[in-house]
């Protein structure tokens, strides 16, 4: 399944691929449905001892439905881009990883760290927000199995 990157002058070590994933604050999932359709969602993450958590509702959704289904899925994260309009480009930055997902066992200690990396400077009324909404919410754990990072660095 895991194809080597074809435009390998351009392949990030993997550390560089891990600091994409810490800067920035949105990537997208990307799930199976039962239909077989593809669904890619926007979401907040947080990266953390080499793996990407998320939270959603406990109510009934397509992502919780997919996940169920299917625990395999892709995350993209596309970092810093400028569109370089007289080489008919772009300088871009990204990181595509492939894994497995499962519901996570810290909900607490996730959420938390989602507060740290999105409300810093609310920290306190963010426990409160935390404790209230606990029994509505689930974390997820994305374990990565598979991780590649690209960019055009120069114009």
């Amino acid at each position: 399944m895991f194809k080597e990157m074809r435009r390998t002058d351009r392949k990030l070590t993997e550390q560089e691929s891990v600091q994409i994933l810490y800067d920035n604050q949105y990537g997208v999932l990307s799930t199976v449905s039962m239909d077989g359709y593809p669904y890619g969602v926007p979401i907040s993450y947080v990266y953390a001892d080499g793996k990407i958590y998320f939270h959603g509702t406990n109510a009934d959704g397509l992502k919780k439905e997919n996940i169920e289904h299917n625990s395999k899925a892709c995350f993209t994260v596309v970092g810093k881009t400028e569109i370089l309009p007289s080489k008919f480009s772009t300088k871009y930055e990204s990181v595509i990883a492939f894994g497995k997902i499962k519901v996570s066992e810290n909900t607490q200690d996730i959420l938390r760290k989602l507060l740290q990396k999105y409300s810093p400077e609310y920290l306190e009324n963010g426990e409160k927000y935390i404790s209230a909404s606990m029994k509505n919410v689930t974390v997820y754990e994305f374990e990565i199995v598979s991780m590649t990072g690209k960019a055009r660095k120069n114009g």
